[in-house]
């Protein structure tokens, strides 16, 4: 079976680290050849490089590479743009395609959705707050399958590093893209100034970069407690330095960083917002809170902070719920959708 993935995003962000994961755990099935359909400047190129039986195609927009790509027997399309881009490889050469959808705002009605949608071979979903709402357009069956821990590598000098360098402070991190309007940070610095004086042990580590950080430091400008890092390659030796993890999303297809926190043993603090509470189970996996509200954020971070048979409660049973989100069972996931899409 030859199949092709299509990523057209500037960047690496979440919905391009699953690809990646997905490509490289389906690169162990030597039965399989894969190509990757991006742009010429993508980092997914340099991350897969080593991927046996991949190839690349390079195309920068919708209506770009369709006649360089290699023929597939399936097109899976990764994000928004690539969503476009199957449906119009379809109608030039009839390839069945599946599509994933990764954010939980709903697909505008427009005419040319609804054509790609429907002529879908599967709509597939990471959470059950996208499934719910692609159903609810009523444009094909929706197929469910989440998002998966990144198996992050950690170097534990690096880590015992970071700890040092906020040596007697209880660690509270974030790691998002800093736009508010979707991860939230605002919530997290009127928290960090709300507990200031009273939990002087805790000191707020929010690691990403975005179009609102320099409104974010200036709004933090006068709290000692909150740092910001921006963005940093090895994330995985900052979350095994955190003691306690927040994730206070306003909106959230799913919430995958959060998985990737959970293997590394942290507990979590969570919005209950968009396809969270599957990942988040209030008081089994993690603490569940109110979107948008830093009242209930700020209580739950002082609960986490006091109660240590809490924190190893919600540890051990998010580790339990972490087994259904492998890169083995969502490669499996996809594969049988790519069998059934042939048949």
């Amino acid at each position: 079976m030859h199949i092709t993935h299509v990523n057209l995003a500037k960047g690496f962000r979440g919905g391009e680290r699953q690809t990646a994961i997905l490509i490289t755990e389906l690169g162990k099935n030597s039965d399989l050849r894969q190509q990757l359909v991006c742009r010429a400047d993508s980092p997914l190129k340099e991350y897969l490089k080593d991927v046996p039986n991949l190839s690349f195609a390079h195309a920068n927009h919708q209506l770009d590479g369709h006649f360089n790509a290699m023929k597939t027997d399936v097109v899976h399309a990764h994000e928004a743009k690539a969503v476009h881009w199957a449906g119009f490889h379809h109608i030039l050469r009839k390839t069945p395609y599946i599509l994933t959808r990764r954010v939980d705002t709903p697909v505008k009605d427009k005419w040319i959705n609804k054509k790609i949608y429907s002529k879908a071979y599967s709509r597939v979903a990471i959470s059950n707050i996208i499934r719910n709402k692609l159903e609810q357009k009523c444009w094909g069956h929706v197929d469910l399958v989440f998002s998966v821990k990144g198996n992050l590598i950690h170097n534990e000098e690096s880590t015992r590093s970071i700890k040092k360098s906020f040596s007697g402070k209880t660690l509270v991190g974030h790691i998002g893209a800093l736009v508010d309007k979707h991860k939230g940070q605002k919530i997290i610095i009127n928290s960090a100034r709300k507990l200031a004086e009273s939990h002087q042990h805790l000191q707020f580590l929010c690691l990403g970069d975005g179009k609102d950080k320099d409104e974010l430091v200036a709004l933090s400008s006068d709290l000692d407690n909150i740092t910001w890092l921006g963005f940093q390659n090895n994330i995985g030796d900052y979350i095994h330095a955190f003691d306690y993890f927040i994730f206070p999303s306003r909106n959230e297809g799913l919430g995958s960083t959060l998985l990737d926190v959970i293997d590394a043993q942290v507990p979590i603090i969570a919005s209950n917002a968009g396809g969270i509470p599957d990942i988040i189970k209030h008081e089994s996996t993690g603490l569940s809170v109110l979107a948008g509200d830093a009242e209930s954020l700020s209580s739950a971070i002082i609960r986490m902070d006091k109660d240590k048979d809490l924190q190893h409660k919600l540890i051990k049973g998010a580790n339990e719920h972490l087994k259904k989100f492998t890169p083995e069972s969502m490669a499996k996931s996809y594969l049988s959708i790519y069998q059934r899409a042939l048949v």
